[in-house]
């Protein structure tokens, strides 16, 4: 099994920068993709920002050059730095990894809980 644990969420003004990070635990023999997902209240799930091994990361159009992934390979984390925040980035963000188990090569997806991004104007 494998858990992914998100850290970093919280209320900031417009304008501000949060950084978000999320841990892969358990029983992790390797990890394809890993990336942030969010969640809006009556808006289905968007990707925000995606980064894979050796890759060159992708972003949504809507957080392009406001907001930054990178991957730590060796801790199994990703981190996603947010600037210049917007009140419709307010949403339930969540880490989101491809993941593959015991030394097999198939790869299942996790999802974090979720941590709450509150912008305020």
């Amino acid at each position: 099994q494998v858990r992914l644990v998100e850290s970093g969420g919280g209320l900031v003004q417009a304008g501000g920068s949060l950084r978000l990070s999320c841990a892969a635990s358990g029983d992790i023999f390797s990890i394809k993709n890993m990336g942030w997902y969010r969640q809006a209240p009556g808006k289905q799930r968007e990707l925000v920002a995606q980064i894979r091994s050796g890759a060159t990361p992708t972003y949504a159009d809507s957080v392009k050059g406001r907001c930054t992934i990178s991957r730590d390979n060796a801790k199994n984390t990703v981190n996603l730095q947010m600037n210049s925040l917007k009140p419709e980035d307010t949403a339930v963000y969540f880490c989101n990894a491809l993941v593959a188990s015991g030394g097999s090569s198939v790869y299942r997806n996790y999802w974090g809980q979720g941590t709450q991004v509150t912008v305020s104007s």
